[in-house]
């Protein structure tokens, strides 16, 4: 079990830094800011998934408050990223309809 949550967090750090290198290499705002809410959505699944494996892992009261903070902050990152990526795609798709 816990040899998926090392893949997912390693996955999920790699796409965090493809992304943020992503927004180095683009010049448009709104490209720019579609990245950026990718890779909000890859940190979040990160911390969502570090947290369910601290309690998992260790299984202590206080690795269950920890892992509930982790797995809030992680969720509230995921949720934001996706409805970030989900409105600036569809600005995208407005401003550029031959794409």
């Amino acid at each position: 079990m816990s040899i998926i949550f090392v893949m997912i967090f390693v996955v999920s750090i790699v796409l965090y830094i493809y992304y943020k290198v992503a927004i180095l290499k683009t010049k448009d705002g709104l490209t720019q800011r579609y990245f950026n809410s990718k890779a909000r959505m890859c940190l979040g699944s990160f911390i969502l998934f570090f947290g369910m494996n601290q309690y998992l892992t260790y299984g202590t009261k206080l690795s269950l408050f920890i892992g509930i903070i982790f797995i809030l902050l992680g969720g509230l990152q995921l949720i934001s990223g996706y409805k970030e990526a989900k409105h600036y795609r569809n600005e995208y798709r407005r401003l550029h309809p031959e794409s």
